[in-house]
């Protein structure tokens, strides 16, 4: 967590006029998404969103320059705003600290603007997976080139009443800069100043993204084999248990439970832990307590060296993969407190459980990652899993079709974290392994996903 790798204390990042400004403006702009139904709903949305972010991005430059002239003996630069956290003006730390917390509320209100995509792409996964497949974009603020993009977002909802979304105010979209949604669905394009900077190689990753949405072909990268594949199983999760979890948590602080499927669960509320009133010991034995009984129920506590979790916690905005909390179905204000890391959520499971949990579904799988290991690496290989199928052809021959599956962290991580139904997620493997066209480098969808999110 990159704050707490710097030596900040949660209370310092917490209680932050910033940090607890922007929990105010979370609220809204989620009922916001939520509430969309138009061109002109997202279009005003957007042009809210972007001057949340261009403020805190333009603070957070600021506060760079000050920390570079203080780390060279200066004083911060005239104009420079002043820290919020009340700490010594003199101590560089100081503005350490404002300038990360401005890149953390940064990244909080980017994704709004994830939660923005997902609802105009109708939670169409496939778009995400497809148009995610670059470095993030960076800091809008200062960037060449933005007035000609927030032109020509201007030009679509003038001229033609059409809802233009900025990339920039995202995480999840980083391939061209603004998605038009015009008559015949969703159009990508890279907007230049000049013609003669238009990247030829940008443009091909556009066409390649909606070519891989249309036909299954190889999405963007240097890997021909990733390829989207549509699971003909609509996706089921166990949602109302989160939706329960962040009730619960809210009110008594602390909230564990069994997960269906080998996992654990638990939320962390910090309005609800202080409404405790517990000391800090207290806290630390209820939370052991309760989190060690719901591993026990979900048989995941003998082998903790084998067990690996997702969490919520300072993870908003990194990965394009995720769902915005936004979208998820639950209170506008737990989502709120998840993006803010107010409320945590962590789900874990047991390797070699979860492993025995698909072989007794027929599909037979080892878990391979050595325990004690540490944290997930992304690319790594978790668990392998094989099928054999054998089928007579019209020839009279016997067709034999043998494929083996490696399990990486992206999919532990959706199958945690997204609370997937165990049977939903395994009739997916199962797929995988038996479809002749399922390719090395599977990206599996499922149908009806509108159905799970907002």
């Amino acid at each position: 967590m990159k704050l707490f790798d710097l030596g900040f204390e949660p209370e310092e990042v917490l209680v932050h006029p910033r940090q607890q400004a922007a929990q105010a403006d979370l609220v809204p702009l989620i009922e916001r998404v939520r509430a969309c139904r138009s061109p002109q709903d997202g279009y005003e949305l957007q042009q809210d969103l972007r001057r949340h972010i261009l403020e805190v991005e333009d603070d957070r430059n600021a506060f760079s320059q000050a920390v570079k002239r203080m780390r060279v003996g200066k004083a911060p630069q005239a104009g420079a705003p002043e820290p919020q956290s009340g700490l010594d003006l003199f101590d560089m730390e100081t503005w350490i600290l404002e300038r990360e917390v401005c890149e953390r509320v940064a990244r909080q209100f980017r994704s709004i603007g994830d939660a923005l995509a997902w609802r105009a792409f109708n939670h169409d996964r496939r778009y995400i997976l497809a148009l995610c497949r670059n470095a993030p974009s960076g800091i809008m603020a200062g960037k060449v080139g933005l007035k000609a993009e927030l032109e020509t977002v201007e030009r679509h909802w003038r001229n033609d009443g059409q809802f233009a979304l900025l990339h920039d105010l995202t995480n999840c979209l980083r391939i061209g800069d603004i998605t038009v949604w015009q008559d015949d669905g969703p159009h990508t394009y890279e907007i230049k100043t000049n013609d003669r900077y238009r990247s030829p190689v940008q443009e091909q990753r556009i066409e390649t993204a909606y070519e891989a949405i249309r036909t299954g072909s190889a999405l963007p990268g240097d890997n021909p084999n990733e390829r989207l594949q549509d699971i003909d199983t609509p996706l089921l999760t166990h949602m109302e248990l989160l939706h329960v979890a962040t009730q619960r948590a809210s009110r008594d602080g602390i909230f564990a439970a069994k997960v269906p499927g080998s996992r654990a669960l638990i939320a962390i509320d910090l309005h609800g832990v202080i409404s405790q009133g517990w000391t800090s010991e207290e806290f630390g034995q209820r939370l052991a307590r309760q989190w060690n009984a719901a591993r026990r129920r979900a048989r995941i506590g003998d082998e903790p060296d084998s067990n690996i979790h997702a969490t919520s916690l300072d993870n908003v905005s990194r990965d394009p993969l995720r769902v915005p909390w936004g979208v998820y179905p639950i209170h506008p204000v737990a989502a709120a407190r998840l993006i803010g890391d107010v409320m945590t959520v962590v789900v874990e499971t047991s390797g070699p459980s979860l492993a025995a949990d698909l072989t007794a579904r027929g599909i037979p799988a080892q878990w391979v990652r050595p325990p004690g290991t540490g944290d997930l690496v992304a690319g790594e290989v978790v668990m392998e899993l094989r099928s054999q199928a054998e089928w007579r052809a019209p020839n009279g021959l016997t067709a034999k079709l043998s494929r083996t599956l490696q399990l990486r962290p992206s999919e532990m991580d959706r199958y945690l974290i997204e609370l997937m139904d165990l049977d939903c997620w395994a009739a997916g493997i199962r797929h995988l392994l038996l479809s002749p066209d399922t390719s090395d480098r599977p990206w599996p969808v499922f149908r009806d996903e509108g159905q799970t999110w907002l």
